[in-house]
């Protein structure tokens, strides 16, 4: 009975109704009642059997609202985990309910998408995920709207595209529902990459997120930093799964690559703290995109596809950790910009500490949990240990996204935390802030020091007498992240970052340059303004026409003799002779003459007809 309940039981429905709740109930009530629908999603996601739930048809197709595999249960504990500390530091940083209700149905949108077995229950959850998200960004108000109204458009238009790739895998395969292979190749495997590279913020059609994601409530941002891109990494990984070898794999493994080193060089440059965040958003989801395309397509794939989910699952826990400690700044100082900060570790040692759990996990620091995924990411695309020559460029891209992360906190810890003094007096994080970030926290040191527990929740390791048997060429047999290679490589990339840091910290401060790819904000306000405009004054000129030619139908109508009258005098003389009319004795006679035969008329209707038929036929 327990196990017909869990599976009964639609974890999205749970999380929506629970929104509806926070509307209705007392506000510790209503956000209770949140936290518990989530530790039930939880609940679910670590005890519900394998396999479809669910099933059944829907418009005459085939559909599995409720997939359980290894892949949906690890991603399913880590949002049910975050959503439970999200929604406790929400009350605690004053979060209206309404806002709480916007964020549940988000994440149950999320949590829809993650679980979905089909590509049309995907389809909903994934348009559901963009207009609930909006609504987070807009409840702000303020800049807040422009930039939700910016966010909707890039969400709209990479919806647009995963629906027709949706569409055209249907026409090729006949079917929705997930066979293991991923996406259709040719058309829609193009139209997935980039539909879906919206969501995972690939290089050019990325400005939204630095854009959107500092400038709403800083509970909304907890939710917005997590939901959204991991699971839409996730679901890029269904599209192109393990040994999927698709012609698109290397390709997105160097995006990946890519966007580890943009996402991270222009975090370096940023004065707002939530922006800085927003951009290592960007270059972790490089990590797991190059873990993706490597898994794809090369004889790496269970090491590369085991690093980017665990990697996607560490995300999940110390990004939300690090915007909810830079919330707890901006909240007690009222300041988004880190040059105006310094010294606020003897203020707010509390926060001080959570944000250092959160920078050194996501720098990849021995005995935090990024340490661990990363570490397989580097192995997956290291040719000279277990990659394969290909990937070279993308291991050396995967090395200054690194560095890049290691001198972007030691930069944000510097200068809010350490430089200086603190010239305001204001009191550290409230209790719910603190526990939701500590809960965060120890995850991310459990899995760094217990990283058997992580590598049991990644789907493609299988521990064998405690052992997670690899064929590692250079000498190592199995996955032990502590061994001296890779402890090695931590320690001189740590090395490298602190050195940098010391060097270009002052030239770095006066810097403040803005990302080029914003240029598409003003080009797309002017396009969108333009076009706009043609649209309207096209639809304005057809509307008089339309209006003009209705109004002279019915004058028409009531006036027949006079519209003949009218139009007679606008023929050639060759054709009508139109008479002066004469003084009206108690009738009118007609003033039309015919010079054209009866004959002829019916032969020039007919043509007519006949021209006209065969347009509307052609």
């Amino acid at each position: 009975m327990e196990i017909d309940l869990l599976t009964a039981a639609y974890p999205p429905l749970i999380v929506l109704a629970a929104a509806l709740l926070v509307l209705v109930l007392p506000r510790i009530a209503g956000f209770a009642v949140g936290a518990a629908s989530l530790a039930a999603v939880l609940a679910i996601s670590l005890l519900a059997p394998g396999g479809e739930h669910l099933g059944g048809t829907f418009l005459g197709f085939e559909v599995v609202p409720f997939l359980v595999d290894d892949f949906s249960r690890m991603i399913g504990i880590g949002l049910g985990f975050l959503g439970i500390c999200s929604v406790l530091y929400a009350y605690s940083s004053e979060a209206s309910e309404t806002l709480v209700a916007f964020a549940l149905a988000y994440v149950a949108s999320s949590i829809g998408a993650a679980f979905a077995g089909d590509w049309l229950v995907l389809l909903f959850m994934w348009e559901l995920m963009a207009v609930t998200s909006t609504l987070v960004v807009w409840h702000y108000g303020g800049d807040a709207v422009r930039a939700g109204f910016r966010y909707a458009v890039f969400h709209g238009t990479g919806g647009v595209l995963v629906m027709m790739a949706v569409a055209v895998h249907y026409v090729q395969t006949g079917t929705f529902v997930y066979d293991g292979s991923g996406i259709a190749g040719g058309v829609p495997a193009l139209l997935a990459v980039l539909g879906m590279g919206v969501n995972v913020a690939f290089v050019g059609v990325h400005t939204w997120l630095p854009d959107t994601y500092p400038r709403p409530h800083i509970a909304a941002s907890v939710f917005l930093s997590v939901y959204t891109t991991k699971t839409s990494a996730f679901v890029l990984y269904r599209a192109f799964p393990i040994g999927g070898e698709s012609d698109l794999a290397i390709y997105v493994a160097y995006m990946g690559g890519v966007m580890a080193v943009y996402g991270a060089g222009f975090a370096l440059l940023q004065h707002d703290m939530r922006a800085l965040l927003s951009y290592h958003i960007q270059a972790q989801l490089g990590y797991i995109v190059a873990g993706i395309g490597i898994g794809a397509g090369a004889a790496t794939s269970e090491l590369a596809t085991a690093g980017a989910m665990t990697h996607l699952f560490n995300n999940i826990l110390f990004k939300s950790l690090l915007f909810m400690a830079v919330g707890v700044v901006i909240y007690r100082t009222g300041k988004e910009d880190l040059y105006e900060l310094g010294g606020l570790w003897r203020e707010m040692p509390l926060t001080a500490v959570a944000f250092g759990l959160g920078a050194l996990s996501i720098t990849a620091i021995p005995g935090f949990n990024g340490y661990v995924s990363k570490g397989m990411l580097f192995d997956a695309a290291n040719p000279g240990y277990y990659g394969t020559p290909e990937y070279q460029a993308l291991y050396y891209l995967l090395w200054l996204g690194a560095i890049g992360t290691l001198l972007s906190f030691i930069k944000l810890g510097y200068y809010v935390f350490f430089h200086g003094e603190s010239d305001i007096s204001v009191p550290d994080a409230k209790p719910g802030q603190t526990v939701a970030m500590f809960g965060l926290g120890a995850a991310c040191l459990l899995f760094g020091v217990w990283w058997q527990g992580l590598a049991d929740l990644a789907p493609t390791l299988h521990a064998a007498g405690g052992h997670f048997e690899f064929a590692y060429p250079g000498g190592e047999s199995e996955l032990h992240p502590y061994s001296a290679s890779h402890l090695e490589t931590a320690g001189i990339l740590t090395g490298v970052a602190a050195v940098t840091f010391v060097i270009v910290r002052k030239p770095l401060s006066k810097l403040d340059l803005s990302d080029p790819a914003t240029v598409v904000f003003p080009g797309g306000y002017s396009l969108g303004r333009w076009s706009m405009l043609a649209v309207t004054e096209l639809y304005a000129a057809v509307d008089r026409a339309v209006v003009d030619v209705v109004t002279s139908c019915y004058w028409i109508g009531n006036n027949p003799a006079l519209a003949v009258d009218a139009a007679a005098r606008r023929l050639p003389d060759w054709v009508v002779d139109v008479e002066e009319p004469r003084p009206a004795d108690g009738g009118r006679p007609s003033t039309i003459h015919l010079r054209a035969s009866v004959g002829l008329t019916v032969l020039v209707l007919t043509v007519a007809l006949t021209v006209v038929l065969w347009l509307l036929l052609s």
